[in-house]
């Protein structure tokens, strides 16, 4: 997930409330299902760690639902400066034939969980001057990094010292203590405060090119330290958003949104029957305004594009809620990480055929899977 675009949260309910997608002429009519609360919309800025942002505002409505994280908002910056230097290393080993970046995945916000904590945004947000833009640090990251990998001779070992020098000049060091309402924490105690444990988390994708119900690693290129996710056909995929969802439980969704039905702006995200390039600029400004009929996406559907790389994970974002249309189609309601100058506030609707089509993988917390799917799995709940 490493793209940036330049582009209300409520309790949770299940009122059988009406709304549109907020844009003007939209003829789309929501009916709530369910919505979870998730905490404010934040802004990426100009960088590329929606993976940070949507697997934090996972976590924060993790910790809202077990009742610990009313007023916490936690740090993203946090994350991006503790998996950097791993990044780096990773980096150098592999003589700089690896990803090194911006990008990162769900798996970092995972390991950061594991290994180095939490920390509040207040306690640290990575030295932020209006808006995030990383553009001028990952420059003298990525040039220093490929320089020591392609080096044919001795490296000098004080080159992570000079790593962590340029990311303090640019981020700030990364607290290892802090008090937060007159209480003090490590990183580390403060994630458990708030209910937090990387071992209630799993990742699952679906995919024809490794066996179902088996772990495999997810070939993109920001899955940098090959983190496994579970194999699930696609129907189970779809059931367990869905199960998630409806027993109050959200979930962080890598997907990709290069395709031409997704559309932050009209707060939409759909995959019309017809072929994008073959439809008419009626047809297309109609797509955004009103119920289509949508492509039935296939494992095969999916695979193909997977294998074409018209799928690519190129964004994260956080799913905490759903919805139908007034013609019965189910739609799930996302928090994106572009600020809030879209129609819907910063959250927009993906219909199930785009989730079926456009997911590379998810993370959920394991007692939101179905317990048969979590049986096969052999995850215990």
């Amino acid at each position: 997930m490493k793209k940036w675009i330049v582009c209300l949260a409520v309790l949770c309910s299940s009122a059988a409330m009406a709304q549109n997608t907020n844009k003007e002429g939209s003829k789309y009519q929501f009916t709530v299902i369910k919505n979870l609360d998730a905490g404010d919309v934040e802004n990426q800025g100009r960088t590329g760690t929606c993976w940070s942002f949507s697997g934090l505002s996972f976590f924060q409505a993790e910790a809202l639902r077990m009742g610990k994280g009313k007023d916490v908002n936690l740090s993203e910056m946090y994350v991006v400066r503790r998996m950097y230097p791993l990044k780096a290393v990773n980096y150098v080993r592999m003589h700089g034939k690896a990803n090194f970046g911006e990008g990162g995945g769900f798996p970092d916000d995972l390991l950061c969980l594991r290994e180095y904590g939490m920390v509040p945004q207040s306690i640290y947000d990575g030295n932020r001057v209006k808006t995030y833009n990383h553009a001028e640090m990952t420059g003298l990251l990525e040039n220093m990094t490929k320089s020591i990998g392609n080096n044919e001779g001795i490296i000098n070992p004080n080159w992570k010292t000079a790593v962590d020098g340029i990311l303090n000049a640019y981020m700030g060091d990364a607290p290892k203590q802090f008090d937060y309402n007159g209480k003090s924490y490590t990183p580390q105690t403060f994630a458990k405060e708030l209910g937090l444990n990387a071992d209630d988390y799993v990742l699952v994708s679906s995919f024809t090119h490794h066996p179902y119900y088996e772990q495999f690693v997810l070939e993109v290129p920001d899955n940098w330290n090959w983190e496994r996710v579970y194999n699930v056909p696609l129907t189970d995929l779809t059931a367990i958003a869905e199960n998630a969802i409806q027993t109050g439980y959200t979930i962080a969704w890598a997907s990709d949104v290069s395709e031409k039905g997704f559309s932050f702006r009209d707060g939409l995200a759909v995959v019309p029957d017809t072929d994008w390039d073959d439809m008419t600029p009626e047809d297309k400004k109609k797509a955004f305004e009103e119920p289509i009929k949508e492509k039935t996406i296939t494992p095969e559907v999916r695979q193909l594009a997977f294998d074409n790389f018209e799928t690519q994970d190129d964004h994260g974002m956080h799913i905490v809620g759903m919805a139908k249309d007034q013609t019965g189609k189910v739609f799930f309601r996302v928090k994106n990480s572009w600020g809030t100058l879209n129609p819907d506030k910063g959250y927009f609707y993906a219909s199930e055929p785009f989730f079926a089509y456009k997911t590379t993988c998810i993370m959920l917390n394991k007692k939101a899977l179905p317990a048969a799917i979590a049986k096969k799995l052999g995850i215990k709940q």
